[in-house]
């Protein structure tokens, strides 16, 4: 399923595009706070950003170079906002398309699929995830590697989740706590340094001759 991320405070809008998209293989993650978006492609893979302009806490013309600071994630903006500069401005500061409001979801759909089509999205994550060494098995909460299943802890589990899922981006070590349900919001740093290392001498077993898992002083962790 295409992963989209919207960051959209009509929430009544955002249901209704969620489930047209749905029915359509592509799944919605919607939320209102432009600073949460943010967070949150920090925090998994995904493969478009839909963008409202008029949106709590930052305008969505400044949210875009936010993006653009991390990411080349393709960025459809949605808006009632019909002025030519508020056009002008969010295509110069890195979005791909402008879809004025109101609208249909079938158009949202056709844009968002010809986008991906012209950037490789869908097509170049299968073609990430056919390379990668690991397979994620969410429903089973399972991380195959090399054809092993490897035995995990729910915080080691979540820990490489994240890894897999941000394909070669470095994630801090907050990030971790932030993301996992099974580690403690109080929990150090450094047992986030144990765990990762639990997790490299589990991967060991199966290869030793490579390292997966890089450390980037001062930051985090990435999978290489």
């Amino acid at each position: 399923m295409i992963q989209v991320l919207m960051i959209e405070d009509d929430l009544e809008l955002a249901q209704i595009i969620t489930e047209y998209l749905a029915s359509q293989d592509i799944e919605v993650t919607n939320t209102d706070s432009p600073y949460n978006g943010l967070s949150m492609l920090n925090l998994k893979k995904y493969e478009l950003v839909i963008l409202d302009l008029t949106l709590p806490e930052i305008d969505g013309l400044e949210v875009i170079p936010k993006i653009r600071e991390k990411s080349d994630i393709p960025i459809i903006i949605s808006s009632a906002r019909d002025d030519i500069l508020d056009k002008v401005m969010g295509l110069e500061r890195g979005a791909d398309d402008y879809l004025p409001k109101p609208y249909n979801p079938r158009e949202l759909q056709a844009r968002i699929k010809a986008i991906l089509k012209r950037t490789g999205g869908s097509e170049k994550k299968k073609e990430e995830e056919k390379k990668s060494d690991f397979i994620l098995k969410e429903d089973d909460m399972q991380i195959i590697f090399k054809s092993e299943t490897l035995n995990l802890t729910l915080a080691e589990y979540d820990i490489l989740k994240l890894l897999i899922q941000r394909n070669g981006a470095v994630i801090a070590r907050e990030d971790f706590i932030y993301a996992s349900d099974h580690i403690e919001d109080d929990s150090s740093l450094k047992n986030i340094d144990v765990m990762i290392s639990r997790i490299r001498t589990k991967i060991s077993k199966i290869d030793n001759e490579k390292t997966y898992i890089k450390s980037v002083r001062g930051i985090g962790y990435q999978l290489v």
